[in-house]
């Protein structure tokens, strides 16, 4: 009997598509069934190779040997998933497989993840697919009733591996040019590095940012304080201090005559349902999450608790038929105080206004809204109920009224002076019934034109101007979604092609690109605000200045989404790609700017004695020669999993063999690590906890990473699994 193969992205939506396709029958990386295979992948198994797959003495980074152009993009597997790469190849090749489903993540980098591991595997099935936003049973049962033909996808699949290849061109050689130039770990990219140049700029802002002082007056009654404005510009205040004062002496000692009383109803509807950027921005406002933190957080409520929709999306639209479906997502709303809002709706005929759906404005998926599926009672942790409350607030929000007010604007003159006062009074609630912070009301008394107003105090009131504040984790991600701002002057007219794109790399990227800034030293927190490193501000003088600016990126995310409409070729886009890099190649050889580390320690490096530079990442401390040839390392400290028994922070482990020794860089607690074995070992044999074990389990793996992190080539590696998109 024919079977289908069905080709999930993860092994937990693979799990779910195997209950609906009733494959039952567990096997080693994968479910059977009747008529149906369900594998998965581990996101990528299949990659681009790396250079020296092209020529072995690429291995040793060299300038003379840049640019690196293959003729041929080589496909290469990952080795690390080899095992599940050969578990999927071997059943698409089963002579009762007849053909293929795949079902990776509906996008471009999903389509990329499915159709290199056929390309790999060298076979030549039909191929269907399968496009979906949630991972519910209802959604997949649908999905699997309507899939496209595999043909549908041709063009989109063009463009990802556009993306892909011309990032690995770009980036590989950028990365290594700057390296092997200035003999430093500096890594680039399409995305990244105008991202750092977004900092900086904003930076710059402030440090040039010089405050003017302004002046406005008030004026109060028995029972109102009104303010002074300015008839022919409306503004409340002046810079200009005689001005004022001249004012103020005119009217000294006057009575105010009410002039205009205006009464203003208004709508305030509420914000837009969440895409990924906005979701991200508002976890970090009130939870603190970062961006990163926020996707794992959605990931485990879109995978594992089916409870919201897909995650990365950049729309804040629903689409017509999804309107049926609103009912039984109400219905799934069972939290605290929400329940309640959420029944009384799903017995209301709901409006859909074009604020909500909206067909001409979604793209690949739809906004981000609940599901049909209820949390299990106590099944989401304190971070996923936040994020998954965030989504059920805002989606019952927008399903309610608006908020309806009556604002009152009362105008005096003193001396043919006008001066204002305004009053608010809540007429509906509306979906603010369901904020923390409602607006509160400010009652004005009933007063007629013409009547007059003692004034008890009349007072000179000032204030500075503010500078920008500086970028956090929210507010880099909306400068990332819309860089229109960060053009360089006389490219504005791509303010639009940024809008279409969605600006600085995606909502799928986003997060890894800041991770990336603070996993490479260019970034640096401050509190909650993001500021550049002295290696991050070289880095913006040593890369070219194409490099640096959202225009790279609009243009090619515009040729890219021409690509995948079928409107231009992958070919003529790689070509372009290929004569960008000899440019900045050629830019960077000939640089006169040159590198000075900033970490440089009192350390000679015991083999080539240099002075070492110390390098402090999140794994600990060490010294690492600067001469990357040299590369020879010292570790002076590094993060165990081992808590401390005062104040339960993580230990450090500093020195080594017997004078191994646990310190808190919390309350300094200090424990050799024998003292430490023997105090864990009779805890273990009373039940105790067992962090040492944990320790000893993840500390070889610690230490791998961290030298990783150090090694100058690692961005490079990193870049064949998870580059600049």
């Amino acid at each position: 009997m024919q079977k289908k193969l069905i080709l999930a992205e993860k092994p937990s939506v693979g799990n779910e598509l195997a209950k609906v396709l009733h494959c039952q029958n567990k096997k080693n990386g994968y479910m059977e069934g009747p008529d149906a295979i369900v594998t998965w992948a581990f996101g990528h198994l299949v990659t681009l190779a790396d250079p020296d797959a092209y020529n072995p003495t690429y291995a040793q980074w060299q300038l003379s040997d840049l640019p690196i152009i293959p003729q041929k993009m080589d496909l290469v597997v990952i080795k690390q998933t080899s095992k599940q790469f050969k578990i999927v190849s071997n059943l698409m090749r089963r002579p009762d497989v007849s053909s293929i489903i795949i079902a990776t993540d509906a996008g471009r980098e999903g389509e990329l993840v499915a159709r290199w591991i056929i390309e790999k595997a060298n076979v030549r099935k039909p191929i269907q697919r399968l496009w979906v936003s949630s991972v519910t049973e209802k959604a997949l049962k649908d999905g699997f009733r309507s899939l496209k033909p595999g043909t549908d996808y041709e063009n989109l699949y063009a463009a990802a591996v556009a993306r892909a290849e011309s990032d690995w061109i770009v980036g590989i050689n950028a990365t290594r040019a700057l390296t092997t130039r200035h003999n430093a770990p500096l890594s680039c990219g399409r995305v990244q590095t105008p991202t750092l140049a977004i900092i900086r700029q904003r930076e710059e802002l402030i440090q040039q940012f010089v405050p003017r002082t302004y002046y406005g007056l008030t004026a109060q009654t028995k029972n109102l304080l009104f303010s002074w404005q300015n008839e022919s510009t409306k503004q409340s205040s002046s810079f200009d201090l005689d001005v004022v004062k001249s004012i103020q002496r005119q009217i000294a000692q006057k009575e105010g005559v009410v002039t205009n009383i205006q009464t203003n109803k208004k709508h305030v509807y509420s914000p837009y349902l969440y895409d990924l950027t906005t979701l991200q921005k508002d976890a970090f406002q009130f939870f603190g999450y970062s961006a990163k933190k926020t996707l794992s957080l959605m990931q485990s409520l879109y995978e594992t608790h089916k409870v919201v929709t897909y995650p990365r999306t950049d729309s804040r639209y629903l689409t017509d038929d999804l309107v049926d479906t609103l009912g039984d997502r109400l219905s799934s709303i069972n939290l605290d105080p929400y329940r309640s809002f959420a029944f009384k709706l799903q017995h209301q005929t709901l409006t859909m206004s074009k604020r909500i759906v909206d067909n001409n404005k979604v793209t690949d998926h739809h906004a981000i809204i609940p599901t049909e599926v209820s949390p299990l009672q106590g099944a989401l942790s304190f971070d996923e109920r936040n994020i998954y409350e965030l989504i059920i607030k805002r989606f019952l929000s927008v399903l309610m009224p608006p908020f309806v007010y009556e604002e009152k604007k009362i105008s005096m003159t003193l001396n043919n002076h006008l001066f204002t006062t305004k009053g608010i009074q809540v007429i509906d609630l509306g979906w603010q019934v369901l904020e923390k912070n409602k607006t509160k009301e400010t009652h004005l008394p009933e007063m007629q034109v013409g009547d007059t107003l003692s004034i008890s105090r009349l007072e000179l009131t000032t204030g500075k101007t503010q500078p920008p504040s500086p970028f956090d984790e929210g507010t880099l991600l909306s400068a990332m979604a819309n860089p229109v701002a960060y053009l360089p002057k006389g490219h504005r007219h791509l303010k639009d092609i940024l809008h279409e794109t969605g600006g600085l790399g995606t909502v799928a990227t986003r997060a890894d690109i800041i991770e990336k800034l603070f996993n490479q030293q260019l970034i640096l927190s401050k509190g909650k605000h993001i500021a550049t490193t002295h290696k991050g501000r070289q880095l913006l003088d040593l890369v070219p200045e194409a490099l640096k600016s959202p225009l790279l990126t609009a243009e090619w995310e515009s040729q890219l989404d021409q690509i995948s409409r079928g409107k231009g070729t992958k070919r003529d886009f790689i070509e372009k790609m290929q004569d960008y890099t000899r440019e900045i190649v050629q830019n960077i050889k000939t640089s006169d700017v040159e590198f000075k580390h900033d970490n440089l320690s009192t350390t000679k490096c015991p083999h080539c004695h240099q002075l070492m530079l110390t390098i402090e990442n999140k794994h600990g401390k060490r010294l690492v020669c600067q001469d990357r040839s040299c590369g020879h390392k010292i570790q002076l400290s590094r993060k165990t999993n081992a808590r401390c028994p005062n104040c339960h922070k993580q230990l450090d482990m500093v020195g080594q063999g017997d004078q191994q020794t646990f310190i808190c860089p919390s309350c300094h607690y200090k424990e050799k690590l024998s003292s430490f074995e023997k105090r864990k070992g009779a805890q273990r044999k009373k039940g105790g906890k067992k962090d040492y074990h944990l320790y000893k389990k993840k500390l070889e793996k610690i230490e791998n990473q961290a030298a990783a992190e150090d090694n100058p080539f690692a961005a490079l590696a990193r870049l064949k699994d998870k580059s600049d998109k």
